[in-house]
C-alpha cells in the first residue's frame, strides 16, 4: 500500500489506514465462503496530513455513522469479488472523502426583495381586503327602506 496523495500538500500517510479483510456477501459462488474479499480500511483523521482544524471537522461530519468512538473514518467495500480491486475502491472511497472535506461551503447569503416584488405583494393584499371587506354584511334598516302596510 501507499500514500494517498490529496491535494498538492494534503497526503494520508499509510501510517493512518489500517486494512482488514474478511469474508464479504453477496456474488462470489463458493468463493465467497474461503476468500477473505470484503475490506475494512480505518482512516485515522489526525495522521493526516495538511489538513487544517476546519478541515478535520468537515471530514468528521461527512463521515457521519462511519465514525467510530476513537474519531476514526471506517470505510468498507465489498463491490467485487476481488481482494486487491476491493482495496482500491476502499482507498478511492477516502481520497474522495478527504477531497470533499477540502472543499469550504460558501455561506449562503439572503437575498433582499426587489421593488417590484414589494409592491406587487402590497397590492396583492390590498386587493384581498379588499374582497373580503365586500363579502361583509351590511347592516340595514328595513323599516326606512320598505313602505309600511297599514
Amino acid at each position: 500500500m501507499h500514500d494517498i496523495a490529496i491535494a498538492p500538500n494534503v497526503t494520508v500517510p499509510v501510517e493512518a489506514l489500517h486494512v482488514a479483510f474478511t469474508r464479504a456477501s453477496g456474488p462470489g459462488g463458493q468463493n465467497v465462503n474461503r476468500v477473505s474479499s470484503k475490506v475494512r480500511v480505518r482512516v485515522e483523521v489526525e495522521k493526516i496530513i495538511g489538513l487544517d482544524d476546519d478541515a478535520r471537522a468537515r471530514l468528521r461530519h461527512l463521515a457521519g455513522h462511519r465514525l467510530d468512538a476513537d474519531g476514526n473514518v471506517m470505510i468498507v467495500s465489498q463491490k467485487t469479488p476481488d481482494q486487491p480491486r476491493n482495496v482500491e475502491d476502499a482507498l478511492e472511497k477516502v481520497r474522495e472523502l478527504v477531497l470533499e472535506a477540502l472543499v469550504e461551503k460558501a455561506e449562503r447569503l439572503g437575498s433582499t426583495e426587489t421593488y417590484a416584488a414589494v409592491q406587487k405583494r402590497i397590492d396583492d393584499k390590498k386587493a384581498t381586503a379588499h374582497r373580503k371587506e365586500e363579502r361583509a354584511k351590511v347592516d340595514i334598516d328595513l323599516e326606512d327602506t320598505l313602505p309600511l302596510r297599514t
